[in-house]
C-alpha cells in the first residue's frame, strides 16, 4: 500500500537505539521500564515517519532522478502532496502528544529531534560533513530519549559510542548512494544531492575507516572504564570486542562491494551481520545482568583446573 510504504516502516529499526538506556541502565528486568521504553519507541516511530514524509515532499524532484527513490509514493505520484502533508502533520502531533504523556523530557528530546531533522531537510543535508554529523546526532537523540523515558542517567559513553558508530554508518550510507549513482556525472549527482558531487569514493573510504576505528576504540574504552566494571561487576564486556569488530567490518565490506543500499538493508537482510548482532546482544545482556554469577562461575572453573 502506498500510504504504508510512505511511512517507511523498515526504517523504524533505527529506533532500536532507544533501548540502549533500558539495557545498559539495568532496567530490562523492570516491567514498568520496559513498557516505558516500548512507548518511547512507538512515539519515535511515528515521529520519524512524519519526518520521512516531510523529507519526501521536499525532495520529490531530486528523488525522481534516483533509480530507487523515484519509486517512493510521493515522488512517483501515488500519493498526492496534500495527503502526504496531512499524514505528516498528524503523525508528528500524535508522536509529540504521546511523548509528552510519557514524559515531558521525552517530548523535549522529540522536539529537538524534529528541529534537527527539519534543519537537515531544508539546509544541512546540502552541507558537506554537517549532513552526516546531523545523521549521527539524530541517533544520539534517539538514545537520549530512551534513557529519559526509563529515567536512567544519560552516560557520556552512551553519547560517544552512539555518535561515533552512527558517523560510520552515515558515511557508509553516502558511499552506498555513490554506488547507486555510479554511472551519473558529477552534475547529475549534485542534482540529486549536492553533497554527492563533493564526496568521492576515496574520501568516503577514508572517513568510514577513520570513524570505524574511533567507534571500536570508544567501545573498548567504555567496556574497560572503571565505572562500567563497577556497575556490571565484571570486566568481561570487553571480550565482546571481536564481535563488534566483525560486525563493523562486515558492514564496511557490504558497502564497499555495493551489495546493500544502506544501514537498514544490512540490518534486515544480511544473515551474518544479524547473527553477529544477536550474539553480541545476548552476550552483553548476560554480562550486564549476570556479571557477579559469571565471575563466580569462571572462578570455580579456574579453581577446578
Amino acid at each position: 500500500m502506498p500510504l504504508l510504504r510512505m511511512l517507511r516502516p523498515a526504517q523504524w529499526s533505527k529506533n532500536v537505539f532507544l533501548f540502549a538506556g533500558l539495557v545498559f541502565g539495568r532496567k530490562l528486568s523492570d516491567p514498568a521500564s520496559v513498557v516505558l521504553a516500548l512507548a518511547g519507541f512507538a512515539c519515535f516511530c511515528l515521529l520519524s515517519s512524519g519526518v520521512y514524509i516531510f523529507n519526501d515532499i521536499h525532495d520529490r524532484e531530486e528523488d525522481r532522478l534516483h533509480p530507487r527513490k523515484r519509486l517512493r509514493p510521493v515522488a512517483s505520484g501515488e500519493v498526492s502532496l496534500a495527503t502526504a502533508a496531512a499524514h505528516a502533520f498528524l503523525l508528528v502531533v500524535a508522536a509529540l502528544v504521546g511523548a509528552w504523556l510519557l514524559s515531558p523530557g521525552v517530548a523535549i528530546v522529540g522536539l529537538a529531534y524534529l528541529g534537527l531533522q527539519t534543519a537537515y531537510t531544508l539546509l544541512l543535508k546540502h552541507v558537506v560533513l554537517l549532513d552526516v554529523i546531523c545523521v549521527g546526532l539524530g541517533f544520539v537523540l534517539r538514545a537520549v530519549a530512551g534513557a529519559v523515558a526509563v529515567r536512567v542517567e544519560i552516560s557520556h559513553w552512551l553519547v560517544i559510542c552512539t555518535f561515533t558508530l552512527c558517523l560510520f554508518m552515515g558515511f557508509s550510507k553516502r558511499r552506498c548512494e555513490l554506488n547507486a549513482l555510479a554511472e551519473n556525472s558529477r552534475n547529475e549527482l549534485g542534482r540529486h544531492r549536492r553533497t554527492l558531487a563533493l564526496y568521492t569514493p576515496d574520501l568516503l573510504n577514508h572517513f568510514t575507516t577513520l570513524t570505524a576505528g574511533i567507534a571500536v576504540v570508544s567501545f573498548m574504552l567504555y567496556a574497560t572504564d572503571a565505572r562500567t566494571v563497577r556497575e556490571f561487576h565484571t570486566y568481561y564486556l570487553v571480550y565482546t570486542l571481536p564481535v563488534v569488530v566483525y560486525a563493523i567490518f562486515r558492514f564496511a565490506y557490504l558497502v564497499e562491494h555495493g551489495r546493500v543500499d544502506g544501514p537498514t538493508e544490512v540490518l534486515l537482510r544480511d544473515r551474518p551481520f544479524q547473527i553477529a548482532l544477536v550474539f553480541w546482544t545476548l552476550a552483553a545482556v548476560l554480562i550486564v545482568y549476570r556479571g557477579v554469577q559469571l565471575n563466580q562461575w569462571v572462578d570455580r572453573l579456574l579453581a577446578a583446573q
